[in-house]
């Protein structure tokens, strides 16, 4: 463990350093973080340079892929906020009530007619894995001000919510497999079940509230200094994830529901506060795509057309029917429809939910049909959505462009800040009382 830890450490590190020190101009480039990351674990992996390998079930790779998934659900959740779901003018809402539920029945249902050697609970398992989107494997798209507002923040809001959505499916479908592979009674798992997701989101919504009323005193009272606006939100996810698991919930349940309670403290979460959980969980998830390079080389030569029709299928139709569907009514251009179902990548919820699984179900492997299909997806994703993410950008602002001045993409709509630049926290907090 010590020299896994060590090699780890030493290579991403000097990884990362190096990547920063030019990472504006690579910025200018059609190369994003995690397509670099991504190529450079498969480059130092046992297939490559042989410098480090890891295995799914190390302790190293588990608490890497736990923490950077913790301080995801929790920032995003602290941003987007639940009322994002029920106002009018969201497609969120449209995109997590409609398209979330449709994008994992197709790809359940896909998967039990194409793979013969896996069970219908288990294509309803890799249904749900493969169903949140990871939007900053396409940044450009969130960052480029000629996309509508409206698109951009819709993308971003639903990247944010079925994270934390499909948590509980998973739990549930993950319960159901182990009653048919250990024969035991289906009302003990259930009871397990509820208890997880019920502590869960218990704990986070008290620990949201209260600590979220805490930091808004001391936001009130400036009685804080400015850097600790910057550590607070990592501390109440990290404490929200261990009160839960200690208490018998899931820990990735209660984070996302504490960083929902945050929001209705009566105040905008600024900058200031998600920076730092922002940029640890950024550079979590490198070292999970980092750390998935390294896994995967060694089984990219088991990967069939079966498995590369799923992967295609996952990021396309599985994807574009459900948005399709959901914006319905909604006026939208079927250009905007086609961005908005194209720029679904899958990424870090993917992966960890994918070692969750190999950690919890021993017959589960990554050489498996679930673990090849999901890795198969998130890799072609990683370079597809990111090559793609600029010049589909320009593309799809050219349609707007053209569009009548009263279309529903040319609305008006409020940036999320802690995506685009940094807003003055002494600003905020003049307009908030």
């Amino acid at each position: 463990m010590t020299s896994e830890l060590t090699n780890f450490v030493l290579i991403f590190g000097t990884l990362l350093f190096v990547f920063g020190l030019f990472s504006r101009k690579i910025a200018g480039t059609f190369l994003t973080d995690q397509m670099i990351f991504l190529a450079a674990g498969m480059l130092f992996s046992p297939a490559g340079l042989n410098l480090i390998s890891l295995s799914p079930k190390s302790g190293l790779v588990l608490g890497i892929i736990k923490v950077a998934l913790i301080l995801t659900f929790f920032s995003d959740a602290s941003l987007i906020g639940l009322n994002s779901l029920f106002l009018k003018e969201r497609l969120s809402g449209r995109l997590f009530f409609l398209g979330l539920p449709l994008t994992i029945c197709l790809g359940a249902a896909f998967a039990a007619l194409l793979f013969a050697d896996i069970t219908l609970i288990e294509a309803a398992l890799l249904g749900v894995i493969l169903a949140p989107t990871d939007v900053s494997l396409a940044q450009k798209v969130v960052e480029e001000r000629k996309v509508p507002a409206l698109i951009r923040k819709d993308l971003i809001i639903e990247s944010g919510l079925n994270d934390g959505a499909v948590m509980p499916l998973f739990i549930f479908v993950i319960a159901l497999e182990a009653v048919e592979e250990l024969n035991k009674p289906l009302g003990t798992f259930l009871a397990i079940v509820l208890e997880q997701i019920g502590f869960g989101i218990l704990v986070g919504i008290v620990i949201g509230l209260v600590g979220g009323w805490l930091l808004n005193r001391a936001f009130m009272t400036r009685s804080m200094s400015d850097v600790y606006y910057r550590t607070e939100f990592v501390t109440l996810a990290l404490i929200s994830w261990i009160v839960a698991e200690e208490m018998g919930g899931n820990g990735f349940v209660a984070a996302f529901f504490a960083g929902l309670a945050t929001r209705t403290t009566g105040r905008k979460v600024t900058e200031e506060e998600t920076i730092l959980p922002r940029a640890e969980g950024n550079t979590l998830s490198l070292a999970v795509l980092f750390t998935l390079g390294v896994m995967s080389v060694e089984y990219l030569p088991l990967v069939d057309l079966k498995i590369l029709a799923y992967a295609i299928l996952s990021l396309t139709v599985f994807r574009m029917v459900p948005v399709a569907v959901s914006l319905i009514g909604s006026h939208l251009n079927i250009m905007t429809g086609l961005f908005m179902g194209w720029f679904g990548p899958r990424g870090l919820a993917s992966i960890v939910l994918m070692v969750i699984a190999i950690e919890r179900l021993e017959w589960i492997k990554i050489s498996g049909t679930i673990g090849l299909a999901v890795m198969t997806t998130v890799i072609i994703s990683v370079f597809a959505h990111g090559i793609t993410s600029g010049p589909a950008s320009n593309w799809y602002a050219g349609i707007v462009a053209a569009l009548p001045p009263d279309a529903p993409e040319k609305k008006s709509m409020e940036e999320l800040t802690a995506f685009h630049g940094t807003e003055n926290t002494e600003n905020i907090r003049e307009e908030s009382y």
